[in-house]
């Protein structure tokens, strides 16, 4: 598959997830297999204002690379004029752009998934950030609104004529959230129906959903999100089907253990010991889910204080 000037002989992507793919798990992703990474969303606004928070969001390292860091805002000259901050900056191989975001305070400020309901201004937008910089661009939709505004082959056909590089299609309407099945025959619609790479996503959590989505829908490429959230083995185990039809093995405690305390360290470097021993609380409850006791892990993760705190609980998996 081919993004741009990209190449991805394994088309198996990292979907943005906020709160979850920082730099820490980025890295952790990429080495355990996955080809392409997505920031968590980055405010193009808050990039005009150089805002502190937002600028650290654009902080990237070497072993993130290939990676997309992906926008979102409703301006087209505030998100032209971020695509060409972060491309200076020298931070990302690819620029995204979201389109597909349900969160209430995302869609209430006329951002995320909300634009598919204004197409023409997301045009805009598509095309002001093609020609404010010279990485590829790529955008991340959902069906529609809802189930009576479905508009993604649209939305998708606009892409394609402002010279987008490649779509992520989600198989849900903003209104279903992440509820219910993500429908797959629409995204091969999408896929049909446009000459440029589509990247299915949605409810692709084993090996044989990866399967299964490649089938049903012809896309070229396949982005994980929430299966990922604790497992980003899940990338090893896709690759190593993808490429020999092998079906590797979950990981085991020992290599949970090894991973939580890796990942806490590589927060409190980024993020300093107060922040990142609370947000490791969360992940390491993913981590562990599915575990024996995993309930009772998850109350004592949740009282961790320190990274001795951590040693102490993993020693009982």
């Amino acid at each position: 598959m081919k993004i741009g000037n990209l190449s991805f002989a394994v088309p198996i992507f990292l979907a943005p997830m906020a709160g979850v793919t920082d730099r820490a798990y980025r890295i952790l992703a990429h080495e355990l297999g996955c080809s392409l990474v997505f920031s968590e969303m980055v405010s193009a606004s808050g990039i005009g204002y150089r805002n502190e928070h937002t600028l650290a969001m654009l902080e990237t390292d070497a072993g993130e690379h290939p990676i997309a860091i992906q926008l979102f805002g409703h301006d087209p000259k505030r998100a032209a004029q971020a695509a060409a901050f972060v491309e200076e900056l020298g931070a990302a191989d690819i620029i995204d752009f979201n389109m597909g975001c349900p969160a209430p305070k995302i869609v209430g400020n006329g951002d995320g998934c909300a634009l598919m309901k204004t197409p023409e201004l997301a045009g805009e937008i598509m095309k002001a950030l093609k020609r404010a910089v010279s990485l590829p661009v790529t955008v991340k939709m959902r069906l529609g609104w809802d189930d009576d505004s479905v508009n993604v082959l649209d939305l998708a056909k606009r892409a394609e004529d402002a010279g987008v590089d490649a779509i992520a299609v989600h198989g849900r309407t903003r209104r279903q959230f992440y509820s219910g099945n993500a429908d797959w025959k629409r995204i091969a619609e999408v896929v049909e129906a446009v000459s440029i790479p589509v990247i299915a996503n949605g409810d692709v959590r084993t090996v044989d959903d990866f399967d299964r989505i490649c089938k049903v829908t012809g896309a070229a490429g396949v982005m994980i999100g929430r299966a990922a959230q604790g497992d980003p083995w899940v990338f090893q185990r896709m690759r190593a089907y993808f490429e020999r039809g092998e079906r590797l093995p979950m990981p085991t405690p020992a290599q949970r253990r090894e991973l939580v305390l890796r990942h806490l360290d590589m927060l409190i470097a980024y993020k300093g010991e107060y922040i990142g021993i609370r947000e490791m609380r969360r992940h390491a409850t993913w981590y562990t889910r599915g575990l024996l006791g995993s309930a009772r892990l998850r109350e004592r993760f949740n009282r961790a204080e320190s990274r001795e705190d951590f040693e102490s609980i993993l020693a009982d998996l």
